[in-house]
Order: C-alpha cells, then sequence, then structure tokens
C-alpha cells in the first residue's frame, strides 16, 4: 500500500512517482529491478511474520509467483521483527506493534549501479491493524500484497483513495475488498521490466562491493529526503543517499 543508486538528480524519483490520478499506463518504479542473468527468477521471502499475517503473506507469494518471469517462495526470517533488518539477495518481511508511528506499512529497497536492487524489507504495523478499521483479512491481504509487490520495483497504478478500484493490490483505496491481489497489468508491468537480463545478479547474492549495509527505520527521520506524496495523502516515497552509489528509497503507506 501504504527501500541504494545515485541518481543523476534526486528529482527522477519524484517524477517517476508523481503519477495522475487515474491508473498509470507504466507503473514501473523508476526501473528498479532486480539483476539476474535469466528468468525466470526465484525471490526469496523470509517470514519474520506471526501467525495472524502468515496467510496473508503466502497468499501474496503464491500471487506474485503467477507472474511468467518472476517466483517468490517463503523461507525461514532471518531478522528480529521490531528491527527488520534487510538480508542481502533478498526480501525481510516483518510485523510488529512499531507504535503511533502514523503509517499501515512501510517498503524500503537497497539500490546500487543505478537501478539494480540488492535487498529489501516490509515492515507491517500492527499497532493499527490490531484495531477494528484494519483489523480484517482483506487489510492485512491488501498491505501485505503491495508492499512485497513495491521490492519487486513496481510503483502503484493509482493513488487516489477515492477513485474506484483498479482490482489490484497496487492500487490504493478505502475498501480493499476487490484489491487484495494483483492483476494482470501487473504481471505485464513485470515482464516490461524484466525483459532484459543482465550479466550479473543481486538475486540471493551478497553486497556488491563497496555497497553500504544498512535498514530503514521506524520514523521518518531514518527515510531520508522526502521526494513524493505526503502523510496526508496517505502515501509517500523518500530517498536516503548513502554514498558511494547507494540509495534506501521507501515507500510508505499511511494509515487514514
Amino acid at each position: 500500500m501504504r527501500s541504494r543508486v545515485l541518481f543523476s538528480a534526486l528529482g527522477a524519483v519524484a517524477l517517476g512517482m508523481m503519477a495522475p490520478a487515474a491508473a498509470q499506463a507504466n507503473h514501473s518504479w523508476n526501473g528498479y529491478h532486480w539483476a539476474r542473468t535469466s528468468n525466470p527468477f526465484t525471490l526469496k521471502l523470509g517470514d519474520n511474520v506471526t501467525s495472524a499475517w502468515d496467510a496473508s503473506l503466502t497468499g501474496a507469494s503464491s500471487d506474485w509467483s503467477r507472474s511468467s518471469v518472476l517466483d517468490t517462495t517463503v523461507v525461514a526470517g532471518s531478522t528480529r521483527p521490531k528491527n527488520c533488518r534487510p538480508t542481502a539477495g533478498r526480501v525481510e518481511v516483518c510485523n510488529a506493534a512499531y507504535g503511533n508511528t502514523g503509517w499501515l506499512g512501510i517498503a524500503s529497497i537497497s539500490v546500487t549501479g543505478g537501478t539494480h536492487i540488492t535487498q529489501g524489507t516490509v515492515k507491517l504495523n500492527d499497532t493499527y491493524f490490531n484495531t477494528a478499521q484494519y483489523n480484517t483479512p482483506a487489510w492485512r491481504n491488501l498491505v501485505t500484497c503491495q508492499e512485497v509487490g513495491h521490492t519487486f520495483g513496481l510503483a502503484h497504478q493509482d493513488e487516489n483513495f477515492n477513485n474506484a478500484n483498479l482490482g489490484t493490490c497496487m492500487d490504493y483505496a478505502n475498501d480493499p475488498s476487490t484489491n487484495q491481489h494483483p492483476n494482470q497489468h501487473d504481471y505485464d508491468q513485470l515482464v516490461s521490466i524484466y525483459a532484459h537480463t543482465d550479466s550479473t545478479t543481486t538475486v540471493g547474492a551478497s553486497l556488491p562491493s563497496g555497497a553500504a549495509a544498512a535498514a530503514a527505520g521506524n520514523d521518518e527521520r531514518s527515510w531520508g529526503r522526502l521526494v513524493e506524496g505526503s502523510r496526508s495523502e496517505g502515501h509517500s516515497t523518500h530517498v536516503r543517499d548513502l554514498g558511494n552509489g547507494n540509495l534506501i528509497v521507501t515507500t510508505v503507506t499511511w494509515a487514514r
């Protein structure tokens, strides 16, 4: 719903994410993608979630694995959920009561070399999901599916909560009922993002030489520069420049 690269200008991130209210014809997230030498590739999703989230995580993994270019597999987690530190070459998915931060979920990707994702994290905030408004399977499914989708390099199809649902978890909505899974446009976009192959791989790999290991924290101060959206809009994107060509890019889904 609602995570490393030296851009020629950080404004490019903002331009890429500042989409119109209507569904985007192209919802690639600034060309971010996992480097790999062939398709389909398999990306591990580390399970650092409690039983309340197991169905949402396995469901999201199954949904995204229907793509013709990538598969996901849920594996044992490698981090403490409260910190949710990344593991090189994979995505760690965590839930915890992160506090009254204002956000429901965040996805952070580490990028190096311009567009190559090297690791990712998803955090799901039980402080809000334990409330009556959000403590439903539909809300858990929507947010898990969307945040995991970001870690593949997908942006949103629509960022206006008041528009009619598009039938995809990559669409912001006030009503999650029909937005719990990817749609064909998401699968088509993944094919476009991963149409090429690379000479090296970041999937299941250690960090490239010189890449900095860091993690997005639980508050805005740790996320770096705001480049798109705002809390009041219900979504935002932030870039933290680590130097030496490494960035952490974080997209946030805010509670409403």
